[in-house]
């Protein structure tokens, strides 16, 4: 039998703006590295998701967020470890010197780029953000 696969709680952000997504390269040296995914990231213990999610924003992107509404929960069993991604509906908020979407910067990602649900398959996402994002646009079942 083999050992129960360790489980990852990791939140992320649907940020649209003027008809595009917010979407965020991966390091290239972390776990899948150069994929794109959904800006968000692991919930620490003893964090809501709320947040995790903006303090992952604020250090990836230096934003300030509003976390929405619930979206959609993928779990993905990796090779060596489970991940239950959870969406959510998110806005950028401008915070006291007025930084908002315009003023994002890649902190703690590689890139960060503003595409329309059309322009997805140009990018090479991390198998738990396709599945969220197939279920996002109603294209499977999931």
């Amino acid at each position: 039998m083999s050992e129960p696969r360790r489980t990852i709680r990791v939140v992320a952000a649907v940020v649209e703006r003027n008809g595009r997504y917010l979407i965020t390269q991966r390091r290239p040296n972390a776990v899948l590295p150069l994929l794109w995914e959904f800006p968000g990231g692991k919930v620490e213990a003893g964090e809501t998701d709320s947040e995790a999610l903006r303090r992952e924003l604020l250090e990836r992107l230096g934003v300030d967020s509003e976390v929405g509404e619930w979206i959609s929960e993928t779990v993905w069993d990796y090779e060596h470890y489970r991940v239950e991604l959870t969406l959510y509906e998110c806005t950028i908020r401008p915070d006291a010197a007025g930084r908002g979407p315009a003023d994002l910067q890649a902190l703690a990602v590689h890139a960060y780029r503003w595409v329309t649900s059309d322009e997805f398959d140009q990018y090479e996402f991390t198998p738990a953000d396709e599945a969220s994002m197939n279920k996002l646009l109603g294209v499977c079942d999931a």
